[in-house]
């Protein structure tokens, strides 16, 4: 996950908080639209 938060920092121009609290809100967003996938984005995005 580190690299993803280090891609929407150099891209975005994110600072360190700001991206992982856009990581953790599209994780929210896809186990809630998507229960199903629970176990897949946990384990895509760390188990955070």
């Amino acid at each position: 996950m580190q690299e993803l938060i280090d891609k929407l920092k150099a891209e975005v121009n994110l600072n360190d908080e700001q991206a992982q609290k856009a990581l953790e809100t599209v994780k929210n967003y896809i186990v809630e639209k998507f229960p199903m996938l629970e176990g897949a984005v946990a384990n895509l995005f760390g188990g955070n």
